[in-house]
């Protein structure tokens, strides 16, 4: 009987698992707490490549702020000064406070016009380093991270947590920036005009600052919530997306529908909290606005009625008043991005602060040259054991030679530790303890690059990208000419079919590569895999997939690619094993079998009882 086979999911679709550091919300197992400071460092670095930008656009709203804030000052020169004169018939105050305000009104709206262009600037550059970073860090870091933070969470990282930051850089910096230079240019104008009237005006901001520190401290924890609810909207719509066949096949339609719907009533919920703590800072902010405005009115007639205040002094604290409260509203809207994007700010960091558990070498090695004129090197694992990154012993301690240009299959039950001896050799991983060796060079001591030429592994999926199947084909050797890809292609037995479609070698295959067969794919897979010329093939349940003539297809493939190279072949299906020179039988993690596969198959053990069991499954 063939042995089950469990398909491998991509990073996409699997199902993270919950890590016991992880259980303070249901909702985010994936959880990144940046370390402290990350997130201020983060902002910093992104902001310093651009600090005389930064200084020129600040200067630039300094100089729109000091045409604003003029306004006042010449109303209260013409209340004072120029209409007496113009009652004496001297038109020339009068004349120049109109030309006055009219020039001012021209220099603010060109000044923020300008402001406007280079702020924006700024933020798209801002934005463009940010994903990129994101995009290549992600990239950088191992493959056991993204088996346990899903795709989702990424998408939501350098998506929607991006959109808040640059809603806070289009909107928020400038209003805050207006603000702050309001306060400080009119409480400074208010002081002048009137020492009591400013003092009054000043002492109001106390209770505004109070209501801006309570804001910030309950609103943190709603923006933090509410990231962390949309992230989880997107894993969800993406899992179900990736997962569709399987959804519909199962029925699973109302119970995901149900799902989402939890986690949509949770985004619901969030927003809400949100507006509602907007709105009591709105609010607040207004009401001590309104009884400081309503109160400097009427203390500031009153002396006007007794002549210690010239009308014209107070019109133009009124003016100032109202230009001093007036962005606390805006202010308010600031805050709301801040938080917005604090929070958004603080997940990004987290992520940025990860660090790969497969590092770079600080000081890579080259591989030696071959000895021979066949491609394999001698591969070495030296004492060997490898845990799970939470605890668990996966592969005890163990010792394996695998010779150059040999081809060795590894058979097992599931979860026998097969394809952790692969991703081993891969250098997905690096075991917990020993070393493993290619050639005598400590794969810890070789660069990617180096490490990438040296190994390839085709996994059961055979993973396409979108794009043409010579792109997909060149993915190893991006600088491979067509001939050199059609020699590959034809080598595997793939020209054929690949000639066939529409476009030939520049068929679009789509997203996937679903608009060809399975075995089309493993093909393709194959011919990337010789383009690319590799030491060692790693071969991982390359057939499982597929059935009897695709796998009879991929054999032939599988011929031609081994040929000279060091091989290590995972599969359940026995038939594949019958191209290996040597085969290791593994259970529990621990190899307990090892020999050429007619000895085995001759003796009694465990490989001898799957190879009678295939032989009557196919009788």
């Amino acid at each position: 009987m063939t042995a089950p086979t469990t398909p491998v999911p991509t990073p996409v679709e699997e199902e993270d698992l919950p890590h016991p550091k992880d259980t303070d919300d249901p909702f985010d197992h994936d959880a990144l707490p940046a370390p402290p400071g990350a997130t201020a460092a983060l902002l910093r670095s992104l902001l310093a490549p651009m600090k005389a930008r930064v200084a020129g656009t600040t200067l630039v709203l300094l100089l729109q702020q000091a045409a604003v804030q003029a306004g006042p000052l010449l109303v209260a020169y013409a209340i004072d000064t120029a209409v007496p004169a113009f009652r004496d018939h001297d038109h020339g105050p009068l004349i120049a406070v109109a030309v006055g305000y009219l020039l001012c009104a021209l220099a603010s709206g060109a000044l923020q016009w300008v402001f406007i262009a280079a702020a924006a600037r700024v933020n798209q550059d801002v934005l463009l380093d940010l994903r990129g970073r994101i995009f290549r860090h992600a990239q950088a870091l191992s493959v056991d991270f993204h088996e346990r933070y899903t795709s989702g969470r990424l998408i939501s990282r350098s998506t929607t947590d991006v959109e808040s930051l640059r809603e806070l850089l289009d909107e928020g910096l400038q209003e805050l920036v207006t603000v702050v230079l309001s306060f400080v240019c009119i409480s400074a104008m208010l002081l002048w005009l009137d020492l009591g009237m400013g003092a009054v005006a000043v002492a109001s901001f106390v209770p505004l600052y109070l209501l801006v520190r309570l804001y910030r401290r309950r609103a943190g924890r709603v923006f933090r919530e509410r990231s962390t609810a949309i992230a989880a909207v997107i894993v969800k719509f993406v899992e179900t997306m990736n997962g569709i066949r399987p959804v519909r096949a199962f029925r699973r339609e109302a119970a995901n529908d149900a799902d989402f719907r939890v986690l949509n009533r949770r985004h619901e919920r969030t927003n809400g909290d949100a507006l509602l703590e907007m709105a009591r800072y709105v609010v607040g902010s207004r009401l001590v606005a309104n009884t400081a405005v309503a109160g400097i009115v009427l203390w500031g007639a009153h002396r006007v009625a007794d002549g210690s205040l010239e009308l014209g002094v107070l019109a133009a604290a009124v003016l100032y008043l109202r230009r001093l409260y007036d962005p606390i509203d805006r202010l308010g809207m600031f805050l709301n991005s801040y938080q917005s994007a604090a929070a958004s700010l603080e997940k990004i960091a987290g992520l940025l602060a990860q660090t790969p558990s497969v590092p770079e070498p600080s000081k890579p090695r080259q591989l030696p040259a071959p000895e021979s004129d066949l491609p394999g090197r001698e591969v070495v694992f030296d004492d060997v054991r490898f845990d799970y990154r939470t605890g668990g012993e996966v592969l005890p301690r163990f010792d394996l030679t695998l010779q150059a240009g040999q081809t060795v299959a590894v058979v097992g039950s599931t979860g026998a530790g097969k394809s952790t001896l692969a991703k081993l050799l891969a250098r997905f991983y690096d075991p917990s303890g020993g070393r493993v060796l290619l050639d005598g060079v400590d794969l810890r001591e070789l660069a990617v690059p180096e490490l990438r030429r040296g190994v390839v592994m085709v996994t059961q999926e055979a993973f396409l990208f979108s794009g043409t199947v010579a792109e997909n084909i060149a993915v190893g050797r991006p600088d491979a000419t067509r001939e050199e890809i059609e020699r590959a292609a034809k080598a595997i037995g793939a020209h054929d079919f690949i000639s066939a479609l529409p476009d030939g070698y520049d068929t679009d295959v789509r997203k996937r590569g679903g608009r060809i067969s399975a075995g089309q794919r493993q093909l393709v897979s194959f011919a990337r895999a010789l383009l690319a010329d590799p030491s060692v093939l790693i071969l991982d349940e390359a057939t499982s997939s597929l059935d009897i003539p695709g796998e009879q297809a991929v054999q032939r493939a599988m011929a031609t690619v081994l040929r000279g190279r060091t091989a290590v072949v995972i599969a359940h299906r026995l038939s594949t094993v019958e191209i290996a020179d040597r085969v290791l039988v593994m259970e529990h993690g621990r190899i307990v079998e090892d020999g050429p596969p007619a000895d085995l198959v001759a003796g009694t053990g465990r490989f001898a009882n799957l190879h009678r069991a295939w032989r009557d499954s196919l009788a």
